[in-house]
């Protein structure tokens, strides 16, 4: 049974950093497309950033670029999103999402039904 645990979140004020991380319980030589969605109350489920694990090609949503940074480490099947100068319109469930095996598509990145796994997900809130 594959299984996404994810650590981190948390509340910091705006202009503050948080570190998210998410790890496939199950190890494989295969590449994976990993990464993060977010669902805000009200709002539709997100996507942030993704990673592709075989190359490290990434996708982000504009919202995040130049602020969000996605990272791996294929020897503990573990991908990060540091996340810096965080702002309140950032607050929302965290969820982690990965297909596996895959690439993350350039055109269908942020489509979250492509994805076959989800983490029970991690809230992080921005207070102005």
């Amino acid at each position: 049974q594959v299984q996404l645990v994810e650590s981190g979140g948390g509340s910091v004020q705006a202009g503050g950093s948080l570190t998210l991380s998410c790890t496939l319980s199950t190890f494989t030589d295969s590449t994976n497309c990993m990464g993060w969605f977010r669902q805000a109350p009200g709002k539709e489920r997100e996507g942030v950033a993704v990673i592709s694990t075989g190359s490290g090609s990434s996708h982000y949503a504009d919202s995040v670029k130049g602020r969000f940074t996605i990272s791996q480490d294929n020897a503990k099947n573990t991908v990060y999103l540091q996340m810096n100068s965080l702002k309140p319109e950032d607050t929302a469930m965290y969820y982690c999402a990965a297909r596996t095996p895959g690439v993350c598509s350039g055109a269908y990145w942020d489509v979250s039904n492509r994805y076959d796994y989800w983490g029970h997900g991690t809230q992080v809130t921005v207070s102005s």
